[in-house]
């Protein structure tokens, strides 16, 4: 199963270039592909930003000229960047991309965003939880990619928030073309009121500018703090279910296999000897604390994502044969579940975009708002109106 975890290899609030995460041995890919970026946000003043890391592990930008731009490290930290790396999309604007990982392409209406350069060199990047960062009261959202030797793989993240809506699509010299659809136009007011409706504590999640108008929208577990015992009810009923009863975890990769577990005081222990502590909230909503740190066996990093996309969807309750007795129509009906990727969805036209990190987790239909392919030629990047 691909995933934006295996191709990107970068936290979404990392303020650093990611390390490249390797090559096939044959390149399969051309050595770069087009990346067309396109305006439908109503606004004349659109800016593009590409930054990512290249296979020899340099931090790289693509200039406002269309050229690839290697930046020095600097002397101090948040020296600004040297070299005009905003790339103005006006009604529509094409450049061409190397090879890089754990890359974004940022847009931004109305201004172009600050970015800075920390010792290494390491880029700062824009803050969407500083708010005396410059950036901070902008309008701007990104994408995601990584491009090597096996393919190009892109995606829409809502892990982190809601803001300018984008799209995504990509054609191919002979494999077909994709698309995802994001969320349309106005997505980020709507989504605010309906989390501000839901009550509890899901309203300050919404990020304001002076006079009102919506910025984004966070993803829970950057207020994580705010929802401590939130889900403990919830999965103190999972504990105490499969405490009698076995949970059956498919790996989805016959290399892997399945496993079953069982609950003996706080912890679920699984036939291969892998044992998770009783998770809390914030590690439900990080996906990557507590028991669900991002590390381990083969076995364990393929538990982990389908325990906590289960519990994100408050499905494991119902469920005891995880993923593949899922269904999507029974995901987030509890009273205490992710209602940001809850609402995210259902804004969604063809439900597809991460909206927690293992989004991607599924008994078979593509949730994840992915686009990838060995043979790329043209990825497109539209941004749409707030």
């Amino acid at each position: 199963m691909f995933s934006r975890r295996t191709f990107l290899g970068l936290s979404a609030a990392a303020l650093t270039a990611p390390a490249w995460p390797g090559f096939a041995t044959a390149a399969a890919t051309p050595a770069t592909f087009t990346l067309n970026l396109a305006n439908n946000s109503g606004s004349g003043t659109v800016y593009a930003y590409v930054t990512g890391t290249t296979p020899d592990n340099r931090l790289v930008l693509i200039a406002a000229d269309g050229t690839p731009y290697y930046p020095p490290s600097p002397s101090a930290t948040l020296t600004p960047l040297p070299v005009d790396c905003a790339i103005n999309v006006g009604s529509g604007r094409q450049v061409s991309v190397p090879k890089m990982a754990g890359a974004r392409i940022y847009l931004v209406t109305g201004s172009k965003l600050d970015f800075f350069l920390n010792p290494g060199p390491a880029l700062v990047h824009p803050s969407f939880l500083n708010t005396a960062d410059p950036n901070f009261g902008r309008t701007w959202s990104f994408a995601e990619f990584t491009f090597n030797d096996a393919q190009l793989f892109a995606n829409i993240s809502y892990v982190d928030f809601v803001g300018l809506p984008l799209s995504i699509a990509l054609s191919t010299t002979s494999s077909g073309s994709q698309s995802v659809q994001g969320l349309p136009s106005g997505s980020a007011a709507a989504v605010a009121s309906e989390l501000s409706g839901q009550g509890s504590n899901w309203g300050q999640l919404v990020q304001t500018d002076s006079g009102g108008r919506v910025l984004r929208v966070l993803s829970a577990q950057h207020k994580a703090d705010q929802f401590a015992g939130y889900l403990e009810g919830y999965i103190d009923q999972v504990w105490q279910k499969y405490a009698s009863q076995p949970l059956t975890v498919d790996s989805q990769n016959p290399g892997v296999g399945v496993f079953t577990g069982t609950v003996s005081g706080n912890t679920l222990t699984f036939n291969n000897g892998e044992s998770f502590s009783k998770p809390v909230t914030a590690d439900v909503w990080s996906c990557n604390s507590g028991p669900f740190t991002n590390a381990g066996s083969p076995a364990r990093l393929a538990i982990i994502p389908r325990l906590a996309a289960a519990l994100n969807r408050t499905t494991l309750l119902a469920n005891a044969n995880q993923p593949t007795g899922e269904d999507p129509a029974q995901f987030y009906r509890n009273a205490q579940t992710n209602h940001y990727a809850r609402i995210v969805h259902s804004k969604l036209p063809d439900n597809r975009g991460y909206a927690f990190p293992y989004d991607d987790v599924t008994p078979g239909p593509d949730f994840s708002g992915s686009v990838f392919a060995g043979d790329p030629d043209v990825l497109t990047v539209t941004a749409h109106a707030m």
